[in-house]
């Protein structure tokens, strides 16, 4: 992240952007259509047994920034997943933070494909990687629109 797009915006209220992730502890730290940044601490709540993160939080990470990314590409158009594979490399700990990038692979009509590789906060050792595709070609309702107003507020449009 460039210090421009570092300093632009505050950062995001997680609660009014995606409750799931927010119940976890994600926090998003960059919003824009060509690439989405957050992390999150592994804490109890996201963690196996074995005090490792769970694979199951890291596809549900990668397929929410996925869908996220789509619909700020895609003019704020409804998207829904159609496929989402995830490969785990490396644990992630009880105590890490993790950082999560997602970036488009590609962006036409009405299909979008992003990856998403996550790992440990200041380091470029993977721990997942996940590919995410994404149909966004509806009008999304009106009921939604607050919603996008709020994504409005702090992507890098």
């Amino acid at each position: 992240m460039t210090e421009a797009e570092d300093s632009s915006s505050p950062p995001p209220p997680m609660a009014s952007i995606d409750r799931t992730l927010h119940a976890l502890g994600f926090q998003y730290t960059l919003i824009s259509p060509g690439k989405l940044t957050g992390r999150l601490k592994v804490t109890e709540t996201c963690c196996q047994p074995f005090d490792v993160l769970n694979g199951g939080v890291s596809a549900l990470v990668a397929e929410s920034v996925a869908s996220l990314g789509a619909y700020v590409a895609s003019g704020f158009r409804r998207v829904a997943g159609v496929q989402l594979c995830t490969n785990h490399v490396k644990a992630a700990l009880l105590g890490e933070e993790v950082e999560a990038e997602a970036k488009p692979i590609q962006v036409g009509g009405a299909i979008q494909i992003r990856k998403i590789d996550p790992s440990p906060s200041g380091s470029k050792a993977l721990l997942s990687t996940s590919k995410v595709t994404l149909l966004c070609y509806r009008q999304a309702p009106h009921s939604v629109e607050d919603y996008a107003e709020t994504i409005k507020k702090y992507a890098k449009l």
